[in-house]
């Protein structure tokens, strides 16, 4: 601490950390030098040359560790025992996840672990002589290529039937999903992220749900006002792959 030429730090009470200390019920007194000539204060303490700043110096960190091992009152000891006698809330099992995306209106999943990468939309190609139901081509995906099939005309969803979410943007991708060795890029309308989710949750598919997908769809997920359809991975999976043949 800066102290006048000759003048004795024991006899001046505003330069002397120990002056005032900060007292906790219980505890040995704190010293808060910090707030009266430290950064906090008049910022006149000669350790501030060598710590730069209050939260550097020995006095400080010593002041901490007295405030942790403070005694602890039997009301807060008694409040505390109470709150962990409480049985846990129950929650649901959370064994699954999908990642959820939109086609058209429809909002779809299909589990994570068939799910390989999401890449951005790119133009497909169509093979000479291929075609027919879903398969549009093949599409580069980082270098690879891929075929590039539609869910939409697999599922019977109609792909130009949408309308924009309010609150977030929104954009077309590639789902590169993967079955049997062999991956496919699927186009969708959006991708919302993966949710987590127990068996227990899923709800038989409503009479409402497309007819087209409803064969694929092995339940409903409620995820906020999201209705998502969950696709059973090992029927889309041979009919993916049956479109190759």
């Amino acid at each position: 601490m800066r102290h006048e030429s000759g003048a004795n730090p024991a006899s001046n009470p505003a330069s002397d950390p120990v002056a005032n200390p900060v007292s906790v019920a219980g505890a040995v007194p704190i010293v808060d030098c910090w707030n009266r000539i430290g950064v906090s204060g008049d910022q006149s303490c000669d350790k501030l040359v060598r710590h730069v700043h209050c939260r550097n110096c020995e006095v400080y960190s010593a002041a901490a560790q007295r405030n942790l091992q403070r005694p602890v009152s039997q009301q807060y000891r008694e409040e505390w025992a109470g709150r962990l006698r409480e049985p846990a809330p129950a929650r649901a099992p959370s064994e699954m996840s999908s990642l959820v995306f939109r086609i058209g209106r429809e909002w779809l999943a299909l589990p994570t672990g068939i799910c390989a990468s999401v890449a951005p939309l790119v133009p497909s190609h169509r093979l000479p002589h291929r075609g027919g139901r879903g398969l549009l081509g093949i599409v580069n995906v980082g270098g690879r290529l891929l075929p590039a099939i539609t869910l939409g005309a697999l599922l019977g969803i109609d792909e130009h039937d949408t309308a924009a979410e309010s609150g977030r943007h929104t954009f077309a991708r590639l789902l590169v999903v993967e079955w049997d060795g062999q991956q496919f890029a699927l186009p969708v309308a959006d991708v919302r992220g993966i949710v987590r989710h127990g068996a227990g949750q899923l709800r038989a598919p409503a009479a409402t749900v497309n007819k087209g997908a409803q064969p694929f769809i092995g339940g409903v997920l409620t995820d906020g006002a999201l209705q998502i359809g969950v696709l059973d991975a090992a029927l889309v999976g041979p009919q993916l792959e049956g479109l190759l043949r």
